[in-house]
């Protein structure tokens, strides 16, 4: 095999993500080699269908195929994900510097209101006693 630079498609690799069932394989390639009839074997589909995820899983240069005699081996490969977090990396960063101001604001409101609900207490305690009308009393019974 030569040399080769290979260039990932964020469109083949966003693509390949969308489906829950390739996630699942990709998840399942985590734990390391295995071969396609284990992999089909996991889910509750068909291995024809299993072989259209791989497939399109291989096609995106998500996962690698190795075949040793008649199997087929799969094995993760990173590249193309790497390529993915340092897109998510910017929304990463917006998120936590939202969060940061919204926390910073709700810590705000909630120190203005602790300090007005104590202020109001300050003032209920400190008035003048209440003094008994002079008026007519009436009678109940």
């Amino acid at each position: 095999m030569r040399n080769q630079t290979v260039t990932y498609s964020p469109e083949a690799t966003f693509s390949a993500l969308a489906d829950p069932t390739r996630r699942a394989v990709l998840d399942l390639l985590r734990k390391g080699r295995q071969p396609a009839g284990q992999i089909a074997q996991a889910f509750p589909i068909s291995r024809p269908a299993i072989s259209k995820h791989l497939r399109l899983l291989r096609r995106a240069h998500l996962v690698n195929e190795q075949r040793e005699g008649r199997n087929r081996f799969y094995h993760l490969n990173p590249g193309p994900l790497k390529a993915v977090d340092s897109w998510l990396e910017q929304y990463r960063s917006f998120w936590s510097s939202s969060l940061s101001n919204l926390k910073a604001f709700v810590e705000a409101e909630y120190a203005k209101e602790i300090a007005a609900s104590r202020s109001s207490v300050r003032r209920r305690t400190h008035r003048a006693p209440h003094r008994k009308s002079k008026g007519k009393q009436r009678n109940v019974e």
